[in-house]
C-alpha cells in the first residue's frame, strides 16, 4: 500500500512498457518488410502481431488501474 502522498506511477510505468515492446515489435517487422524480397510475406504475422498489441494494452490498463475511457454523449461540440 502506497502512502497517501506518494502519486500513482503504474499508468507511466504501464505506458513506458507498452511503447517500448510497441517498438520492440514493429520495428523488426518494417525493417524485414521494407528490406527483403521475401519481406512481404511479414504481411501474414501483422495482424497477429497489432492483435497482440492491443492485447498488452488492454492488460497494461488493467494492470494501472485506468478505466475505460468515459462514454460520449452522441454529440460532438464543435464550437
Amino acid at each position: 500500500m502506497q502512502p497517501p502522498d506518494m502519486p500513482n506511477r503504474r499508468p507511466v510505468i504501464a505506458v513506458v512498457v507498452g511503447l517500448l515492446i510497441a517498438l520492440a515489435v514493429i520495428t523488426p517487422l518494417a525493417w524485414l518488410l521494407n528490406t527483403r524480397d521475401w519481406g512481404i510475406l511479414v504481411m501474414f504475422v501483422v495482424p497477429f502481431a497489432v492483435w497482440g498489441l492491443i492485447w498488452l494494452g488492454r492488460r497494461l490498463a488493467d494492470w494501472a488501474g485506468v478505466g475505460p475511457p468515459p462514454p460520449s454523449s452522441g454529440r460532438e461540440d464543435l464550437r
